[in-house]
């Protein structure tokens, strides 16, 4: 019987003031991570660390089924647990960092990461700058340098249900419907995916027009936090804010929630929110809550760091590919895209059949799952 315990990693590097809501979370200092031994009170050669930007990891479904085939299986969270409004990505490489330092100082002598979901991206960009460190500020300035930063490469890398960056899945989400972005309702019809004059299948020449239009808006928004952040940077005193939040409408508007022919898999009709005319407008969907240089970090497609194909096409690490064929935010398409980057031949794309974003009512799939990644783990290792 496997149990969970809860770890405690210090932070490293990296102010918390304006980027941690919690004041407690603040004065910890801490990222708390959960670890699923092999053997109970015993340390395994391997440590499987599954990470995400801002999810709470700490229940991980994976943990026990990874744990139960002979590594320890941690699940870390960032110090952006749970609100991604400020998030930075290159702090996020911080707390990577730390905790990948933290295993190898208690004996570990692989470290396994596990870009789950939009973790993919954030392990490529670790990765990247662990080997060959670059960025010395986050896009909107400010953020760390990583060239100064303690970073351990992982020994390999996976990329679990799991799309490019978040730049670059937000890009096909974005509603180019919206012609106000103050007012989610003022549309454009002729760009509205759920208007009842574009029916499913797409007509593919529409498509190429609403997908250029998402680029359109996407630039738009990131010309104006530009815009935005030259004014602020420029006013005079040293007390003023240092970054503004804002809103940013229809998040959840990729056709592919409606129309399965496009990047066609064994998915269902809808998003992992739900119906898709009420998820695109929901708050807890992608990316509707920012600040002006969260935005260029994390969702800008023009400036972010993440886009993971671009990072992977200079990795030597061993890499797998594994996505499930009834994923619907996670397509065909993205996991192509991941694996074809990488340059080398210790690489390997794995299909989980009728697999869903997060395996869910799965148990028999996330066996199989865990016996591919830990199977493929102990031949490259």
């Amino acid at each position: 019987m496997t149990t969970r315990e809860l770890m405690q990693v210090p932070m490293g590097a990296g102010s918390t003031a304006a980027e941690v809501y919690s004041g407690i979370a603040r004065m910890a200092g801490v990222l708390w991570c959960a670890r699923v031994r092999a053997r109970e009170g015993r340390r395994a050669d391997t440590a499987v660390v599954v990470v995400h930007p801002s999810s709470n990891f700490l229940g991980h479904y994976a943990l026990e089924s990874w744990a139960a085939l002979g590594v320890d299986a941690i699940a870390m969270t960032t110090r952006y647990l749970g609100n991604d409004s400020v998030l930075l990505l290159e702090n996020c490489v911080l707390d990577v960092g730390s905790v990948v330092r933290h295993l190898k100082r208690e004996g570990y002598e692989r470290v396994v990461l596990v870009g789950n979901s939009g973790g993919g991206g954030l392990v490529c960009l670790y990765q990247s700058q662990a080997v060959k460190p670059t960025i010395t500020a986050s896009p909107g300035g400010g953020g760390p340098d990583l060239t100064t930063a303690e970073l351990i490469p992982a020994d390999a890398l996976v990329m679990l249900m799991a799309h490019p960056g978040r730049a670059n899945l937000l890009v096909e989400w974005l509603d180019p419907a919206i012609r106000d972005e103050h007012d989610p309702f003022d549309r454009d019809a002729g760009l509205d995916m759920f208007d009842p004059r574009h029916s499913v299948p797409y007509d593919r020449d529409w498509l190429a027009a609403y997908r250029a239009a998402q680029v359109a808006r996407g630039e738009r928004i990131t010309a104006w936090v530009l815009d935005r952040l030259a004014v602020l940077d420029g006013r005079d005193g040293r007390d003023g804010p240092a970054d503004l939040p804002f809103s940013v409408h229809g998040t959840c508007a990729d056709p592919r929630h409606l129309d399965l022919t496009i990047d066609a898999s064994d998915r269902a009709i809808g998003t992992l929110w739900g119906p898709a005319r009420a998820a695109n407008m929901q708050p807890t969907t992608l990316g509707h809550l920012t600040s002006l240089r969260s935005w260029l970090s994390q969702w800008s497609l023009r400036t972010s760091n993440g886009d993971g194909p671009r990072l992977l096409r200079e990795t030597t690490h061993p890499v797998h590919v594994i996505y499930g064929t009834a994923d619907q935010g996670c397509f065909p398409s993205h996991a192509y895209q991941l694996y074809e980057a990488v340059p080398h031949d210790t690489k390997r794309l794995t299909p989980i059949a009728g697999g869903r974003h997060y395996l869910n009512g799965q148990p028999e799939l996330i066996t199989q799952m865990a016996e591919a990644l830990i199977g493929w783990t102990r031949e490259v290792l």
